[in-house]
């Protein structure tokens, strides 16, 4: 029963204080998937097929959603918090036998589904859902092999199931940045300083790895540790500063000053400044305001970047979160 293989497609509250509406007093007011269940089931009560982004925007106005709630997104950045949340709402009705599944992303009620509301239920959520035996058997039907077990990830009342993944997968990522960044501080300003060229390769400058290794140690002055080529032709040249510095302290507008006035010196206008540490509000307001491309990357970045281009790093297991290909099956031709 691997609810992600469907979630992947997708692309009124109770005041049962089990069921909060939303997820805590500083977050955004997003209705969790289950207090989308009953004003979806309503809005689909007039027997249309929709789809998803169409009742989406129809919930944001009913929810009275601001602009910055329609535009939140989930930890992964793929998908808005909203859409995510009626996509699975859609999921879990059809599940129960309340919608009908028309096609890809479009969805209509079913005669059960009219008789629900017909009842006139308070609230519909998992609970309310588990009176209907397709809904059980979705819910209680145990995988066989343990390994698929990944793939059933149980929402919380709050969260769709790809929400809880991409939180525990983001909790991971921080951990593992942390462990990066305290990696680095052990090594020598030497091996920094390449290792920051390897990974500006890997992101695609500077041709290969070798011609790159000509902008480690061969300047060394003016606020300047390195060169390397834009792109593969050598069209224009950017300046490298890498400094490892301690992560409980950040790089001044003094510093950046210095390293702008070191590419004045060589008639350049492009650099990156590279640091473990992080940078001052005072700095970053400095390179918004002069003419030359200065690019800050501070531990934070730094640590992203590597997990992002496998610096320094080992695939230990991989997930896919997959959906249905509608086309595969369709016998149109």
């Amino acid at each position: 029963r691997s609810i992600a293989n469907e979630g992947a497609e997708l692309g009124p509250a109770s005041n049962n204080p089990e069921y909060a509406q939303f997820e805590g007093t500083n977050s955004m007011a997003v209705p969790d998937f289950q207090s989308i269940m009953l004003p979806l089931l309503e809005y689909m009560s007039d027997g249309q097929i929709r789809s998803i982004a169409e009742t989406v925007e129809s919930l944001a106005d009913e929810f009275q959603l601001t602009a910055d709630e329609r535009t939140e997104l989930i930890p992964s950045n793929r998908q808005t918090k909203f859409y995510n949340r009626v996509s699975w709402a859609h999921i879990y009705l059809a599940r129960a036998g309340l919608l009908e599944r028309q096609r890809r992303g479009y969805y209509s009620i079913t005669e059960p589904g009219r008789s629900v509301l017909a009842s006139k239920p308070a609230r519909i959520d998992i609970h309310f859902l588990r009176q209907f035996p397709s809904f059980v058997e979705f819910r209680d039907t145990k995988p066989e092999v343990n390994a698929t077990e990944a793939a059933t990830v149980e929402p919380t009342p709050t969260k769709t199931p790809e929400e809880v993944m991409d939180d525990a997968y983001q909790e991971i990522r921080d951990n593992l940045a942390q462990e990066l960044l305290a990696q680095v501080m052990k090594c020598s300003p030497a091996f920094f300083e390449r290792m920051v060229v390897e990974l500006l390769v890997k992101m695609g400058y500077g041709g290969s790895r070798s011609e790159a290794a000509r902008a480690v140690g061969q300047t060394g002055d003016g606020g300047i540790d390195g060169i390397i080529d834009e792109d593969r032709l050598g069209l224009d040249t950017i300046y490298i500063q890498a400094k490892r510095w301690d992560g409980n302290s950040s790089v001044g507008r003094p510093e950046i000053q210095r390293f702008v006035g070191a590419l004045m010196g060589r008639r350049a206008r492009k650099g990156i400044f590279i640091t473990t540490a992080s940078f001052s509000a005072d700095a970053r307001a400095y390179v918004n305001n002069i003419d030359f491309k200065v690019v800050l990357i501070d531990g934070k970045r730094l640590a992203d970047l590597m997990i992002d281009y496998d610096i320094g790093l080992t695939n230990v297991l991989t997930y896919q979160l997959k959906r249905i290909d509608s086309d595969y099956f369709s016998e149109d031709g």
